[in-house]
Parts: structure tokens; sequence; C-alpha cells
């Protein structure tokens, strides 16, 4: 097809002008009659959101994607590119993409007139027809449909009532395309009420002309369900006029999370092949999202990205990178002191409520990874009741008496794998424990699994960790009451 470069040519090919709407509804027939997947990469909304999004194209809406931040909106948006033709025909020179069969502009329909099945064409390929737009208190009319331009009616000497002065907006240029405006709210409801005409029927108005341009455009919206920015809301009659609107959500367990989390982290090939990742490690950073969610020290109108968990990803790599570099290991493994790097991605990426704040958000931070590693514990060692019976042996007895009688250690942040190694080693009841509860547990991530246990303990308040400027120092609960009354 792209051989063609004519009218007349295109027409012999027995092309047929088609609505955006119709296109994507086409291709979308074709690819569940196939069997094939629609949205390539979207992970979690098999059930929910794509089936959804698929039902409101079939019936030809325009659409308005309503969820938290970080809840994949705007890919959703941009994957609906791939339901586009490979390629469609436009009039070349055209600003708006004129189908050659069924110009709207001026410029075609003259250039059309004058000739005929000479009319040059070009083929326009899908990854360009689509158009975005981040929707700010600073956007105009004449930026989404249009305004008149004096420069070109200075140029071309003719006067205001031409319609051939008037500069297209983003709108207009997205005739045949996909046009995407993100949080929607945050449009000045002035500018909204102008978007009722394009949506209801189909053409555009620029200030005084007696212009009817019927632009064919597929819109799809973005937006907050409660906007956290206080900024605004869509109006009442626009929203009326947006055919589906479209919940979505966070992932709903940990392997989805973990499976959107190594498609969207970026590493190089010098970090994964130096630092390897404990399948518990992927787990706990999810985990910590999830805590984030439900936590009373975060606001739960404005949500927690998925992002968080993508860039705490990307944090603890670098944090495990650095350490290898400090020692000059060629290859190393996450530990969970590790996860302290990752705090300034968590404080980056949550909004506190007030509790949260007075509380500071790095030690909301700490507190999440605290609550995942609880969270978690029972899924890999015996649940530590709340009451327990005096002087009654238990499943963390032998661990607990060795901290009883031992000093208790201090584990440093930038050790060597044999010094860590070494320190963990000493506990000499972890092994026995491991043994016993995680047989087939993988043995190059069994030292994660020991810190795990350590940091579970604590957080079942069985042992006591200290924070110093290199480490972490683990001690029994009474050691460290007895301390503190000496002070």
């Amino acid at each position: 097809m792209k051989e063609i470069k004519t009218v007349g040519a295109l027409k012999k090919t027995g092309y047929q002008p088609i609505t955006i709407k119709d296109e994507l509804r086409k291709n979308l027939r074709a690819k569940i009659k196939a069997g094939e997947t629609t949205f390539e990469g979207v992970h979690g909304y098999e059930n929910t959101v794509i089936p959804e999004l698929e039902r409101a194209i079939l019936s030809k809406h325009n659409i308005n994607l309503l969820g938290l931040r970080g809840q994949a909106k705007t890919r959703l948006a941009r994957k609906m590119v791939e339901l586009l033709d490979e390629y469609i025909p436009v009039v070349a020179g055209s600003e708006i993409n004129d189908d050659p069969l069924q110009p709207i502009s001026r410029f075609a329909k003259e250039l059309l007139a004058e000739k005929g099945d000479d009319t040059p064409i070009t083929w326009l390929h899908r990854s360009e027809r689509f158009y975005e737009k981040l929707a700010t208190p600073d956007v105009t009319v004449a930026d989404l449909i249009g305004d008149v331009d004096p420069i070109k009616a200075a140029n071309l000497k003719l006067n205001y009532a031409d319609e051939r002065v008037i500069h297209f907006g983003m709108i207009p240029r997205a005739h045949r395309c996909i046009f995407v405006i993100n949080e929607l709210p945050d449009l000045q409801a002035r500018i909204q009420v102008a978007l009722f005409n394009i949506l209801q029927e189909g053409d555009i108005q620029i200030r005084g002309f007696k212009l009817r341009l019927p632009v064919d455009v597929q819109f799809i919206f973005t937006a907050n369900p409660e906007d956290y920015t206080n900024r605004g809301s869509i109006v009442t009659p626009l929203k009326d006029r947006i055919g589906s609107q479209i919940l979505t959500h966070y992932p709903e367990t940990i392997e989805i999370a973990k499976s959107i989390t190594a498609q969207e982290a970026k590493f190089d090939a010098e970090q994964t092949k130096l630092v390897h990742v404990p399948e518990l490690a992927k787990e706990l950073l999810e985990q910590i999202v999830f805590e984030a969610r439900d936590s009373e020290f975060v606001d739960s109108k404005s949500g927690v990205s998925a992002r968080l968990s993508i860039t705490a990803y990307e944090n603890l790599m670098a944090t495990a990178e650095r350490r290898a570099l400090l020692v000059g290991e060629e290859k190393t493994s996450v530990r969970l002191s590790d996860f302290m790097g990752i705090i300034p991605a968590i404080t980056g990426k949550v909004e506190l409520v007030y509790e949260g704040e007075q509380e500071g958000a790095a030690t909301v931070a700490q507190y999440l990874i605290g609550d995942a590693v609880k969270t978690l514990f029972p899924n890999y060692f015996p649940k530590i009741e709340k009451l327990e019976k005096p002087n009654e042996k238990n499943a963390y007895s032998d661990i607990l008496e060795w901290f009883f009688n031992e000093s208790g250690f201090e584990l440093f942040d930038n050790v060597t794998n044999a010094a860590y190694k070494k320190t963990l080693d000493s506990i000499t009841p972890l092994q026995e424990f491991i043994v016993q509860y995680q047989p087939d547990f993988p043995k190059e991530e069994l030292y994660f699994l020991k810190e795990f246990l350590l940091w579970g303990l604590v957080e079942h308040e069985k042992l006591t960790k200290n924070r110093f400027s290199k480490g972490y120092q683990y001690k029994d609960l009474y050691s460290n009451y007895i301390q503190k009354f000496k002070n």
C-alpha cells in the first residue's frame, strides 16, 4: 500500500474510508477471534479492566479511565495504538490528516478539486496517530481547538473573516487519531465546556467562524476518583458525554505486583550480573507497597503508585551494587539490611496524613518495612502468639536463649560476603531452625532468610534491633530493658 502515491491509484485498490472507532472495533474483533492478547504487558487487569475496555471499544465509545496514580491508565491508552491499522492514507501536505476520499479541510478539498486523481498522498503509521496532553490550569481553548493566526493572515494577505487564517489546535490535528487528556479534573471548567460539541456532535467551533469541521477522534481521558490535588473536577455535562467510565485498580496479589515490577524496573547487564535478588526479597518489596496502601500514616485517597515498588527495586539493586563495589566483590546477593536503601523511594512516593507527618516520612518508611516483614513472617516460620505461657518452651526458645546468654551481635552494612555470613553463622541455633522449618529453601538465599528470621523476631518483640551509623545491633529483649534501666 505504501507504494501508492496518488488518489487515483488508491481508488483502484478498493479503499474505503473508515472512522477511527470502526477501525479500532474491526481490529479488536479480529484479535479476539484469533485468541490474541489485546493489551500485552498490562498485568492484573485480565478479568477486570481489560474486558470493560474491550466492551467500550466495541461500543465505539469515548473512554474515561478513572483511578489513582500509578494504575497504568496512560499505558492502557497508549496500548490502544496497537489496535489501529498499520498505515492510513493522508492527503499530502494536510495539517489535519485528511482522508483522500473524505476530506474535511479547505486545503484538501481545494487540492482534490484542482488535481483530482493525481492528488498526491502520503501514508501515516499508527505510531504517529497518538496525541497526548496533560491537563494543566494554563491550557487554553486555542491550544486544544485552535484560534485565528494574525501572522498567517498577514503573510497570505487575508482578512480575519477568511477561514484560512485559522491555526488548528491539537484536537483537529489529531483527526483520525487517538487523543488522550491526562488528569482531566485539572482542566479548567471553561475549557472542559469547549469539548462538549466535539464529543457529542463531532465538530469544532473556532471563535466566530461559521465553520463545521467534523473531526474523527477517539478520545481517552484519565482522572483520579478523588482529585487529591484539589484543583478541580469533571463538569457534569462533560462526564455525561463520555461513553464509558472504567475504574482501574492496584495489583490484587503479590505475584501480579512482582511481574509488573520485573517488567518495568530498568537494570543494565552489569547490575544483573553483579547482584542476585532472592525471591523473598522481591516478595518483601511488594509487601511494603501493600502495607503502605493500608497504613494509617498514608493518605489512602492519593493512593500509592506502582512506581514505588519499581523505583524501590532499582534502589535496592543499587544499594547492593554499591556495597559490592566498596568491598571489591564481583558477586553479591541482596541483604535485608540493604532495604534501608529504598527509604528515599518510599518517602518520595507516599502522601502522609497529619499523624504520618508528625512521625516523619523516613520513620514511616521504616515502619512499613517492619510491617511487611511481620506480615510475611508466618508464611515461612511458625506463628508467634501474642499471649504465651511463662517459661513454656516454643519453636524459638533456642534462638532467644542464645541471645540471652550472649551479649547480642552486630551486623554491619558494608562488609564482605564472607564476613556477613560468618556473623550470621555465629548464631548457631539459626541453622538448625531453618533446616527444620525451611529445608527446601534455596541455598544461595539462606542468609537472607536468616536475617529475615531475626528481623521478624524483632517485629514480634522477641528481640531488639538498634540502628547505628554502620549497621544494626541485635540484642535480647531483657538486656535492652536492663540497659534502659541503667541509663
